[in-house]
């Protein structure tokens, strides 16, 4: 018969003495990122690699650090790669609804800015002076001048040759009109139409050739007033050239190894010089309007000709990291904005603002892929930025197809950067399956584990993570004791004496929370009591159900019983979770038999209360009594399997070998013990295999057994391949020094059902029979006397 666990196997304890230190006073801070070494190697290859869709998924469950690794990789990858550019937006005079995207070197975008402003801030202070100068107003008077005499000329004619043939020029609204005069006075309409026949038709002719002549001296007065605009504007022109050119030779010189900034320099000096009066007249008709316009008219007209300065990058070292927390379409990809002028909405190329795509340009883009997923537009838009090469900023509605308010189209601007998606593996398994834009864009997945294995090197830098947190957070330091017992949670997170959890965020809330007690107290460094108390609290403020159902279970409400033995029953164990907390929950399991072919139901299952995992495991169960007893016989079997007070579904198949020795029990006739509780899977050649929660399962039930009183015969039944799981409370492993709970692993059916009945279970001789006594024997012989009773009955209905 199997013996009892050795002590030491209950927990895996830890041995402050193998720390070498004090306290974490004496310790370095942990500064590099342990436990991840598959996912820091995947991270650095696809962080490196500069082929177009290698971006990278860290693959992880949450609390494993695996945004605090991305970061920290990343921040040591950026500083050796060179600064972004920076980019700006400018107005296209050509076409003001798309504004042209300028890359510029870092840092000389805000630069350029200031420059645009100051050299507009001049040519207002410049332009007004050089127009009301003395020299302006001679070299305009001089052109005028001539310009005005020729028109005189012109004029002096046409009233001359009008006065030759008796007529006098009238100017009128509608242009100039003829009168024929007589005696050196006007004719009038009465006088006109008292004239004589001959005399009429010789005015007329006479008319119409001065009109003919007053055509061709009024075309050629406008040709000469026109010529006189031209003049003036050339004059104006050159003028103003002269008075700017210095500042924009002054720009040229600074930025003019740009292309585009030469090309949009000449731009505006051309706009300013097309619209000169924006400089010279404007101020007089602004004052013309209310005060409260003023100011907006004094500024509107010139934004034409400021700078956008859209991404800066004159700030620190390397390449731009960003990590957007909030990736909404407008966040990732930017938007242009629009004011309320004059009860209307407006908006120009100044309003167009950067999203987490073009500040990470050039450099890397962390996101969260849940976040993003749930951004609408997010996913699809940073597909296709990644796809294209390029940044657009688009209105959501827009992109949806709906119908938009007029605005601007801003250029779009090439994309250039590393994306590092931050999720959970069943999201990467998702995306990956359906989505087949993901396999092509993020080639690289960076599988970040939830443990490591448990060795001196590692406890050793475990406690220096300790350390870290403890000086960054500003807490108590941590002595030798309270280290081991950190370590140890570590374990008992990673369900394995071998191995060590990494979801460091666990273990820094038990450490906050082992501060706030200490501090309580007034103790000067955090010790074991207090990381034992943290432990305990956590647990008091979750386990409000699981001591409940203890209750119930001490009041007999529900049945279970610790002490004595029954026939086709024993006591199962299974884990309740809560969601931030899991608990073990004995069950009674219980199997009654007949006489019939139904073989083995399940009454979970036919209630709808069973998942198919758990079916699975109840048939199972039918293969190894069909293997082991019925090679020679058939099984003529009808078994009826339940959970008793389980008014849950049930999953899972750690409860198949429970209820087997159940099925054993009412086969055979021999009673189990109820004071252990089983659990464990069983396969079809009867080897016990291994379950999880197995920690949660034992504490479970020795709670129950502490609530109805230890008596000493208590304990339980696991998988001898689920020993190097058990990290028990301290509790239970003292209980067990003291004799009043024991725990067994076994690897087989037969060591289990021994155990239980306390009776061995037989060995099956060649001729497929068993030593008389056994439980074998006794379960063989059963099903041997029902097929015989199903042959006969069989025999009698024919």
């Amino acid at each position: 018969m199997p013996e009892p666990l050795p002590l030491e196997q209950y927990r895996n304890a830890f041995s402050p003495d193998d720390l070498e230190c004090v306290s974490t006073e004496e310790m370095r801070p942990l500064e590099e990122i342990i436990g991840q070494d598959r996912a820091l190697r995947a991270l650095a290859f696809g962080l490196e690699i500069p082929e177009k869709g290698f971006n990278v998924y860290a693959a992880g469950f949450q609390g494993t650090g695996r945004l605090k690794a991305v970061r920290s990789f990343i921040d040591g990858l950026r500083r050796e790669k060179p600064q972004a550019s920076d980019w700006i937006y400018v107005n296209s005079f050509a076409n003001p609804y798309e504004p042209n995207a300028i890359r510029m070197p870092p840092g000389t975008g805000g630069r350029f800015r200031k420059d645009m402003a100051d050299f507009i801030n001049n040519a207002q202070q410049i332009l007004p002076r050089a127009f009301q100068s003395e020299e302006y107003a001679s070299r305009r008077e001089e052109t005028l001048g001539s310009l005005q005499e020729k028109r005189n000329k012109l004029i002096t004619r046409i009233n001359k040759s009008a006065q030759d043939k008796g007529f006098v020029m009238r100017p009128t609204p509608t242009g100039v009109l003829t009168v024929p005069m007589m005696n050196g006075q006007p004719v009038s309409e009465e006088e006109f139409a008292a004239l004589p026949p001959e005399t009429k038709e010789e005015i007329r002719q006479k008319k119409e050739e001065l009109d003919a002549e007053a055509r061709d001296v009024l075309r050629e007065i406008r040709n000469v007033e026109q010529e006189g605009g031209e003049a003036v504007e050339n004059l104006n022109r050159e003028v103003a050239l002269y008075a700017i050119e210095p500042l924009v030779e002054d720009l040229k010189e600074r930025y003019g190894g740009i292309d585009e900034i030469a090309a949009f320099i000449d731009a505006v000096e051309k706009d300013m010089l097309d619209n000169i009066q924006l400089f010279v007249g404007g101020q007089q008709a602004q004052q013309q309007l209310p005060p409260q316009l003023q100011a907006l008219m004094r500024e509107v007209p010139f934004r034409r000709y400021e700078v956008n300065a859209f991404v800066e990058n004159d700030g620190g070292e390397g390449a731009p990291v960003v990590f957007e927390q909030n990736p909404s379409y407008q966040n990732l990809f930017g938007k242009v904005e629009r004011e309320v002028q004059f009860g209307a909405l407006t908006t120009d190329f100044t309003m167009i603002r950067p999203g987490s795509m073009h500040k990470a340009n050039g450099g890397y883009l962390i996101l969260m892929a849940d976040d993003l997923l749930r951004a609408p537009l997010s996913w699809d838009g940073l597909k296709t930025a990644l796809k294209t090469g390029e940044i657009r900023i688009e209105e959501p509605g827009e992109r949806m197809g709906f119908i938009t308010a007029k605005t601007v189209k801003p250029e779009p601007i090439p994309l250039d950067v590393k994306v590092a998606l931050i999720g959970t593996p069943q999201i990467y398994q998702v995306l990956h399956t359906l989505d087949p834009d993901f396999r092509e864009l993020v080639k690289v997945k960076a599988d970040f584990d939830v443990v490591m294995d448990r060795t001196d090197e590692n406890a050793r830098k475990y406690a220096e993570f300790v350390c870290g947190l403890v000086r960054d957070d500003k807490l108590l330091h941590l002595d030798g004791e309270a280290l081991a017992k950190v370590i140890e949670y570590g374990s008992r997170l990673a369900e394995d004496q071998q191995k060590l959890s990494t979801r460091f965020s666990s273990v820094a809330d038990l450490i906050r929370e082992a501060n706030f007690y200490a501090g309580a107290e007034g103790t000067e460094t955090i010790t074991r009591v207090h990381v034992k108390k943290a432990i305990e609290e956590k647990i008091y403020r979750s386990n409000l159900i699981q001591k409940k159902i203890e209750e119930y279970m001490r009041r007999g409400i529900f049945i279970i019983e610790t002490e004595g033995s029954r026939v086709g029953q024993v006591n199962g164990l299974s884990v309740v979770s809560t969601g931030d907390f899991a608990f073990g929950r004995p069950s009674r399991v219980t199997a009654s038999i007949g006489v019939g072919r139904e073989g083995i139901v399940d009454i979970e299952r036919e209630a709808a209360l069973g998942g198919p995992i758990h079916t699975k495991g109840v048939m199972i169960l039918y293969g190894y009594l069909n293997a082991r007893y019925a090679p020679d016989k058939p099984l003529s079997l009808s078994a009826r399997l339940v959970f008793e007070q389980s008014y849950e579904g049930v999953e899972g198949d750690s409860a198949s070998s429970t209820e087997l020795y159940a099925l054993l029990s009412a086969l055979s006739g021999l009673p189990l013990t109820q004071s252990l509780a089983v659990t464990g899977s069983v396969d079809q050649d009867g080897n016990v295999q291994a379950i999880g929660g197995v920690n949660e399962k034992l504490e479970g039930f020795f709670e129950v057994c502490k609530a109805k009183g230890l008596t000493g015969d208590q304990g339980a039944m696991i998988p001898a391949s689920n020993v190097q799981n058990l990290m028990l409370k301290e509790e239970v492993v003292e209980a067990a020094k003291e004799g009043m709970f024991r725990i067994y692993p076994v690897r087989t059916i037969d060591e289990g059902i021994e155990i239980l009945t306390g009776i061995p279970a037989g060995e099956r001789r060649p001729g497929g029979t068993y030593d008389e006594g056994t439980v074998n024997y006794l379960v063989n012989r059963r099903l041997s006397e029902m097929a015989e009773r199903l042959r006969e009955y069989q025999a009698l209905a024919r």
